[in-house]
């Protein structure tokens, strides 16, 4: 099958992203996203202004396009599953359904041997106090569905933080509750496997969060070489066991003994992976149109050390300063409204180019 146009659920930042990389690669790109004027939509060739599990826009994406992807992991499985009875639809919705909640996530992880953070399933307030009880009365307790950046989360850092009310204030939805982890650092893995099962995994990134949303990645990461090699067998595992096509970002821990402890996955392009535009040839974005377009993966290798840094809310009034700056890629994403956590664009600085050995 020649494939000619892709369709991206979604029309935020990354799936702006991607329609910029499949341009690159001659390819023609649909939007379907609820919001006229999307980010996306600035840069794709057509946008389907409807709800992401509308039957007549889904009709029309899957009869426009010879392959779908999506840019963010709260699609509904359930559109993701009517589109590919008439279109190839990738990453495949079993790594939707793993990824959309937390405690399956968790499950799942532990089944393909990667070890994750404790955790209890909490359905009531007494659930969370039993399993409070259980952790020392610390942990962090995170609704099982949506939530990013540190949304839908609430922490107990000890016995004396009171647990009353703590299930109806996060909703009373299924949550769960995770142990602390006395990790050293935070790092990812940015991950592509395509339809024959070639897998190309890029450097893991040291990241640093601010009020639970990512503020920097850097490369290399503070990490031995064992380490980063138990993260990169980690993606591959997760990647054979659902037959993924497309990239995957996934988080961990990394404790004293380099050991890693696996947070969460995202199975799309990841901000932490942002970087790889900058500091190697082929990023993130065109690897994922890669591998959804059937085409060869790129070499994930990076050419140089750097640090991206994302640009939050105010932060894009500091453009200007970046743009003085030598060896620094600016990436804006087209929105015009700045609010406080609202992601503006990022910045990646090359710190030096490796040379060959």
């Amino acid at each position: 099958m020649t494939i000619k146009t892709i369709g991206i659920i979604g029309g935020g930042q990354l799936g702006r992203m991607l329609a910029m990389a499949a341009a690159r690669l001659n390819f023609r790109t649909i939007i379907l996203e609820p919001q006229a004027d999307c980010p996306a939509a600035q840069v794709a060739n057509a946008q389907i202004t409807a709800a992401y599990d509308d039957p007549a826009a889904l009709a029309e994406l899957g009869r426009l396009c010879e392959v779908v992807t999506y840019e963010f992991e709260n699609v509904p499985v359930a559109a993701t599953e009517t589109l590919a009875r008439s279109v190839p639809v990738f990453p495949p919705a079993k790594a939707l359904d793993v990824a959309q909640d937390r405690l399956t996530e968790k499950r799942f992880l532990n089944g393909c041997g990667i070890e994750t953070a404790k955790f209890h399933a909490v359905d009531s307030q007494a659930d969370l106090e039993k399993a409070l009880a259980d952790f020392g009365g610390k942990g962090v307790l995170k609704t099982r569905r949506m939530g990013y950046d540190g949304k839908g989360q609430r922490v107990f850092r000890s016995a004396d933080d009171s647990p009353a009310g703590a299930y109806e204030a996060l909703g009373s939805v299924p949550l769960i509750l995770e142990s602390f982890v006395p990790f050293e650092r935070e790092v990812s893995i940015i991950a592509a496997r395509n339809a024959d099962g070639t897998v190309a995994c890029y450097d893991p990134a040291e990241n640093v969060h601010r009020n639970g949303i990512l503020h920097t990645s850097t490369l290399p990461a503070r990490i031995s070489e064992a380490t980063a090699k138990t993260a990169r067998e980690s993606a591959e595992k997760l990647l054979a066991a659902v037959d993924y096509v497309g990239v995957i970002g996934m988080e961990f821990f990394v404790m004293a003994d380099g050991t890693l402890i696996a947070n969460e996955i995202a199975p799309r392009v990841h901000n932490s992976g942002h970087w790889t535009e900058a500091a190697c040839v082929v990023s993130q974005f065109e690897q994922h149109i890669r591998a959804v377009a059937g085409l060869p993966l790129g070499n994930p290798q990076r050419h140089s050390d750097c640090v991206m840094t994302n640009l939050i809310g105010d932060d894009i009034l500091d453009v200007p300063a970046w743009l003085a700056k030598p060896d620094v890629l600016v990436h804006l994403y087209g929105k015009t409204e700045s609010r406080p956590g609202r992601k503006m664009g990022h910045v990646t600085e090359l710190k030096g180019v490796k040379t060959p050995s």
